[in-house]
């Protein structure tokens, strides 16, 4: 039965029971978190399809302009949204028309109402958590790509 996951080892499971991840919004900017959190998830194994209409091709693979576009070539179980929250409804409809099992928005992102749609039409839903760190949690990575590395940050720099 679908549901809301609330924690990390609910989250993890996930990870390890799905091992296809579209990226919804994932950047070709190596300093943006989506782009650490997609060299880490394929560091460990995952399969990672790009999902952008402005981008053509992200760390070797092919960018698609939407879901269902990725979904013609790849299959897609998890759907990871580095969206704002407002963009978040659309994405889910495309995860649910091409029969994606979970829908993951990543940290600061959150929509009840999208949520509860995809619940709804039996998609497992994750809120406001990072697939980098829920997996890095478990496995030991927290030090890899990203957090505690002093190497990359979420900070924009200041320029002038």
């Amino acid at each position: 039965m679908a549901q809301l996951i609330q924690t990390p080892g609910e989250a993890f499971g996930l990870l390890q029971r799905y091992r296809h991840i579209a990226m919804v919004g994932l950047s070709g900017n190596p300093f943006r978190p989506s782009h650490f959190a997609a060299v880490y998830m394929l560091a460990e194994g995952y399969e990672v399809i790009p999902v952008n209409p402005r981008e053509r091709e992200i760390l070797g693979r092919t960018c698609y302009p939407s879901l269902v576009e990725a979904a013609k070539a790849h299959t897609i179980e998890i759907v990871d949204i580095f969206r704002n929250p407002k963009d978040v409804p659309p994405i889910v409809e495309e995860a649910i028309a091409i029969g994606a099992k979970v829908v993951w928005m990543q940290l600061g992102i959150i929509n009840e109402a999208a949520a509860q749609r995809a619940i709804e039409a039996g998609l497992d839903v994750v809120m406001n958590r990072c697939v980098k760190l829920e997996h890095a949690r478990f496995r030991g990575g927290q030090n890899l790509i990203g957090l505690n590395t002093g190497v990359i940050s979420a900070k924009r720099l200041r320029l002038g």
